[in-house]
């Protein structure tokens, strides 16, 4: 087990060993779960998302940034960013990247430039609500409200139109960039949030061709609401006290339960200490992957230790790797 020194009220490594959180299993998916799921993707689908690319906002590490705009499911316009290779030409793109981002969104692209591979372009959406480009009124933009938005029922929780959201950007990347369009052309990276958003979007969808989930949240439920933490699970595990029957629909959103249908080669980035995303999920959604799999062992994930900047070095390398194998 890792430990690090902590004013938390709680062990944020859940008292696990590295070889028992690579056993924590899948909750078994619910009736009609892949039904769900394809029917959103083929409305997702559907979306007319009309790509607008604004002006270059900066220039480094060998691409432009530019504003994007698309629409998705509902009619709702978001916004983020969108990296195109320096020379500009589509011919030049090998590539491409949708870019899922952590609970609290994005207020700029970061650290996501560079990008993975060389000749790529990437699409950083903001899904609803979320980040400086992707408010919605009427949906909070706080995490902790945000996590509950329509969680009354499946069909009206915000998490499955963020989903919808990332597979909307797929579409508007392909449509900026045809080359990208066609199966198993992009590839998917998403930390936290982004990394439950991802696993449970993967399943649907063959224009990816291969993952990379840091951190990922949304992973086992059942457990999840046993264990607390700092993260936009408190939220959920307090409404449940409430509200008990929401288990039912949590069936539907469990990162593990849908990594049981990802086929795709995907590596995992899960973390041993997390006070935010319980490691246990983390580990859960790694273990159910159902195609080929690999897993970095991180040491602590939303917490600042004196070895951060190496580690995630490490995971950077590790990752530029990884689809190098599978989209190169």
């Amino acid at each position: 087990m890792t430990s690090f020194g902590h004013d938390f009220p709680f062990d944020p490594a859940y008292g696990h060993t590295l070889d028992e959180l690579t056993a924590v299993p899948a909750p078994p998916a619910p009736d009609g779960f892949a039904d769900f799921w394809r029917a959103r993707y083929d409305a997702a689908r559907e979306v007319a998302t009309g790509p607008e690319i604004g002006p270059v906002e900066e220039e480094r590490d060998g691409v432009r940034v530019h504003g994007v705009t698309y629409t998705s499911v509902g009619g709702v316009r978001l916004g983020g960013w969108l990296a195109l290779p320096v020379e500009g030409a589509a011919a030049e793109v090998r590539h491409g990247f949708v870019m899922g981002h952590g609970y609290g969104g994005r207020q700029e692209p970061g650290p996501a430039v560079p990008l993975p591979l060389p000749s790529s372009a990437a699409i950083l959406p903001c899904v609803r609500g979320m980040g400086a480009r992707g408010l919605v009124p009427g949906i909070p933009e706080v995490p902790d409200g945000h996590v509950l938005h329509g969680i009354e029922s499946r069909d009206t929780y915000v998490i499955g139109d963020c989903v919808a959201d990332l597979w909307c950007a797929a579409s508007a990347l392909g449509e900026l960039v045809p080359e990208l369009a066609g199966p198993g052309r992009l590839g998917y990276l998403g930390e936290s949030f982004g990394g439950g958003l991802g696993a449970l979007a993967l399943p649907w969808d063959d224009r990816f061709g291969a993952a990379q989930l840091t951190v990922p949240t949304f992973g086992n439920h059942p457990l999840r609401l046993t264990l607390r933490c700092a993260g936009s699970g408190e939220s959920v595990r307090g409404y449940h006290r409430e509200h008990p029957e929401v288990v039912e629909v949590l069936r539907y959103f469990d990162a593990a339960t849908a990594a049981g249908f990802v086929e795709l080669p995907t590596l995992v980035a899960a973390a041993l200490f997390d006070p935010s995303v319980p490691p246990p999920g983390q580990f859960a959604v790694h273990n159910a992957l159902a195609g080929e799999r690999g897993l970095l062992v991180l040491p602590a994930g939303h917490f600042a230790y004196e070895e951060l900047a190496r580690d995630v070095a490490g995971l950077v390398a590790a990752r530029r790797a990884f689809f190098g194998k599978w989209l190169g």
